[in-house]
């Protein structure tokens, strides 16, 4: 007799294990489930077996080729376009099958006696007997009903609760006689239980049900899957090993090492060429495949390891799948139902919870915790809050069904009533995000000032005015086109501190959520005279009448980007000519080389009309790049050099704001205008919170973050900026580039590279052991002094990458070449050594 084995599945219910594996091929006790078949159908003297394929067929064939190493003959037949369905694939081959033929399911797990279903098929001189079973949930399969002689009557696939009339269910098991195959046509999709069975019943065709004893299950999603495994190793099922029986229910192949402190509890099994290392803990019900390496104090308490996972010092499973290649670090847990998929990562310490599903080739970052299905991205962060605010992926990372639940972490943290502004910038992806948001927080009971698509300079000056807890803007990252930044401001717009972002996290990652009665839903409002109250202050904080007298022409590159038309409707009403480029939203965001294509744009444009400079905002109205009267762009330090020399000039004795690594022209400066520096931490938050603790303050930010007025509101302000520029370069009676000319000439030098986050905190406390203290200062990283020079190398971790740049700065070029290379290589060394 032949056997077809449909082995065509997907297994969607299985993913991930079945994103690059076929169902069948998916291993139980370190076998395919289409091994355990075949040994089976061996078993019962069925050594013929046709395989129908569809998904990922040449897995399969690769792996049993003509199966003479499993001592049965394999054929092959592929659905090479769509699917047919489980009798369409068999009608397809059916000049093969000339004699009675029995179709096994490829994603089950049995050990039926199909000698006598066969010989019962026989008897009853059936042509199409159906293996049943009883189950005590029928609900997730076709349910038989049969007369007392075994016949077929009445079935129903698959039925809800309502229409259970029977707890026999069908197997996917038949023995079939080659005629009932007349009844279908070629190439057409068909399905056994919901058009042949059926149609044989109206045509009074002889179809019986062979209900077996014995063990069956459908290893049709995960839980069954775990199941089968426990099940097999508590021998409820036979199956045929693939490794000897070294002790009774101790199963361990061949080359594998085993250190004697280990502790293992039965029954387990564990495959060819695995390392179990010291004092190691594996419980019964454990099975591990091929190749596998479980370091030192591990704790691994019925997991499903597949081949060539990598378990560190410490970690604990806790019945779970691992799949191949999977790596856990040390101290990682991967908890009850979680499913790490094939070649990914979990780093140390994270955490998968309960029931999480890892899609293949995913990164878990050291720290996090996972508690949503990792899909799309390609890396799950160990925090949510990066340098500024929450980032990533546009509807990969940052998606509706996030937002929501950010939303409600965010809005749990506050107190219940507590009204918030959402903003955003204009793009449709910006708009879906912040409804999102919104949903979430009125569903802890937050009340929503909604100041729809306003400019961040607009949403950070209005905060103040409307008695809030805080804000949030949702925008376009202004560095990644295709990523998204969530910002979270605190009553008087300056983004929120570290400890508020980690009660944010503390809620988001344990989902300690508050949940508003009905009548405790929050509100949502719409501000109006916005744009009113932005514009007086504004007014008030400059001197309108230099603007007016300047007759200044100004080229305004938006990037495609608008981020309002407020700025040309003030400049237009002092009588300034604001000349606005690229302001269409209807282009896609552009990348870094086509900004760098439109800044020599503005340049040519700024030359060609004769205007005072050109300026390129970004960021929703918070950063700006600079073009000169001649077309040249100020941008980075020199930017930052520029706007500090102008407001010094403007203010002498005052203070500005810097972050640590600023070039030290900032101070030579300051010394011109006897003026003082302050250093802070490289984060936005850090720079406004100084802007608005230290007296005097006159300008904060730099070239790459944008600068802050503190006068006018708490935050970056590229608006703002521009006609404060406009204002100083009248009364100075002064260029950009008569500005430009007169910087002090320092050498300030960045380079960057690659550090593990388990290494940072190292590497830091290294440079300061290895450094006099006298020497040294501890701002953000770890700044390094050459007092004799004025001269100083600063080595700062990045906050959301696993890297650290290392910035030199001196009046001397080669120092800063010969010091930045030299601890180039001392950085490079210390990671090589301790990672």
């Amino acid at each position: 007799m032949r056997a077809v084995l449909m082995a065509g599945g997907s297994g969607t219910r299985l993913r991930p294990l079945t994103c690059d594996l076929p169902k069948p091929m998916v291993p139980v006790l370190n076998r395919p489930i289409a091994e355990h078949i075949i040994n089976l159908l061996k078993r019962h003297n069925i050594t013929e077996i046709i395989a129908t394929l569809h998904y990922l067929p040449d897995v399969m064939r690769d792996y049993f080729q003509d199966g003479s190493e499993f001592g049965v003959q394999m054929t092959y037949a592929v659905e090479e376009d769509q699917p047919l369905g489980t009798s369409g694939c068999v009608k397809n081959i059916a000049e093969l099958l000339d004699s009675t033929f029995l179709v096994i399911s490829g994603d089950s797990i049995t050990d039926f006696n199909l000698t006598e279903a066969i010989k019962y098929h026989k008897q009853k001189q059936s042509k199409a007997t159906l293996i049943l079973t009883h189950v005590p949930d029928p609900m997730e399969f076709g349910v038989v009903i049969t007369d007392k002689d075994g016949r077929i009557r009445r079935f129903l696939e698959k039925p809800s609760s309502g229409e259970i009339f029977s707890d026999t269910v069908n197997t996917g098991t038949y023995i079939l006689e080659p005629e009932v195959l007349d009844y279908l046509r070629e190439n057409e999709e068909s399905d056994f239980s919901k058009d042949l069975f059926p149609l044989l019943l109206e045509k009074d065709e002889p179809m019986y049900g062979f209900i077996a004893e014995g063990y069956w299950c459908d290893v049709g999603h995960l839980d069954a899957y775990r199941d089968a495994q426990y099940d097999g190793l508590h021998k409820k099922v036979k199956l045929e090993f693939a490794y000897e029986e070294r002790s009774p229910g101790l199963w361990i192949g061949q080359n594998t090492y085993i250190d004697p402190t280990a502790n293992i509890e039965t029954p387990v099994l564990i495959g060819n060429n695995c390392r179990i290392g010291p004092r190691v803990q594996i419980d019964g019900g454990s099975v591990i495949g091929d190749n596998v390496t479980i370091a030192a104090d591990a704790d691994i308490k019925r997991p499903v390891i597949w081949n060539g996972a990598i378990i560190g010092e410490e970690a604990h499973l806790r019945a779970c799948v691992a799949a191949r290649g999977v790596r856990v670090d040390r101290r990682a847990h991967v908890l009850e139902g979680a499913v790490v998929g094939p070649l990914s990562s979990v780093g140390e310490e994270a955490q998968v919870s309960p029931n999480v599903r890892v899609w293949p080739s995913k990164k878990i970052e050291a720290g996090a915790t996972l508690n949503i299905n990792l899909i799309w991205g390609q890396s799950a962060q160990r925090n949510l809050f990066g340098q500024r605010g929450v980032s990533g992926l546009a509807n990969i990372d940052i998606t509706p069904e996030f937002a929501v639940k950010l939303g409600a972490a965010y809005g749990s943290t506050l107190k219940p009533g507590s009204s918030v502004t959402v903003s955003r910038d204009q793009r449709s992806i910006s708009r879906m995000v912040s409804r999102s948001l919104i949903a979430g927080l009125m569903s802890v009971g937050v009340h929503i000032q909604n100041l729809e698509a306003t400019a961040i300079p607009l949403a950070r000056a209005i905060i103040p005015t409307l008695s809030v807890a805080g804000g949030i803007h949702v925008r376009l990252h202004p560095e990644r086109a295709d990523s998204m930044l969530i910002e979270f401001f605190d009553e008087k717009g300056i983004n929120i501190s570290k400890p508020r972002e980690k009660k944010i996290e503390g809620a988001y990652f344990k989902e300690d959520f508050r949940r508003a009665q009905i009548q405790e839903i929050g509100n949502m409002a719409y501000p109006s005279q916005v744009l009113e109250l932005y514009n007086s202050a504004y007014e008030s904080n400059l001197n309108t009448q230099a603007i007016y007298h300047s007759r200044a022409k100004v080229v305004i590159d938006y990037v495609y980007a608008v981020a309002g038309a407020v700025l040309p409707q003030l400049l237009a009403k002092y009588g300034c000519d604001a000349v606005v480029l690229n302001a269409s939203l209807n282009q896609t965001p552009p990348g870094n080389e086509e900004r760098e294509s439109l800044l020599l744009q503005l340049g040519h444009v700024v030359e060609a009309l004769r205007a005072n400079f050109g300026v390129q905002v970004a960021a929703n109205g918070e950063q700006l790049i600079l073009v000169d009267e001649a077309g040249n762009l100020i941008r980075g330090e020199i930017l930052t050099a520029v706007m500090v020399d102008m407001m010094l000039t403007s203010n002498p004795r005052s203070t500005v704001v810097v972050p640590v690594h600023s070039s030290g022209a900032i101070e030579q400066i300051a010394r011109r205008h006897d003026g003082k520096v302050v250093r802070t931490k490289a984060n936005p938050t850090a720079l406004m919170e100084a802007c608005q603790n230290f007296p005097n303050v006159v300008i904060g930010g730099s070239g790459e973050m944008g600068f802050i007025f503190p006068q006018l509101h708490p935050g970056f302000d590229a608006m703002f900026c521009i006609g404060k520029l406009i204002e100083m370069l009248t009364l100075q009676e002064r260029s950009l580039a008569h500005i430009r000319s007169e910087i002090p000439r320092v050498a300030h030098r960045q380079y960057s590279l690659r550090c593990p986050w388990t290494v940072k905190g190292a590497l830091m406390r290294h440079l300061v052991e290895i450094h006099p203290a006298e020497n040294l200062e501890l701002i953000d990283g770890v700044k390094i002094f050459d007092r004799s020079s004025d001269s100083w190398v600063l080595v700062l971790p990045d906050a959301g990458e696993p890297l650290v740049h290392i910035f030199a700065n001196s009046n001397d070029p080669d120092w800063v070449d010969e010091n930045l290379r030299d601890y180039r290589h001392r950085i490079q060394a210390f990671v090589e050594q301790e990672f």
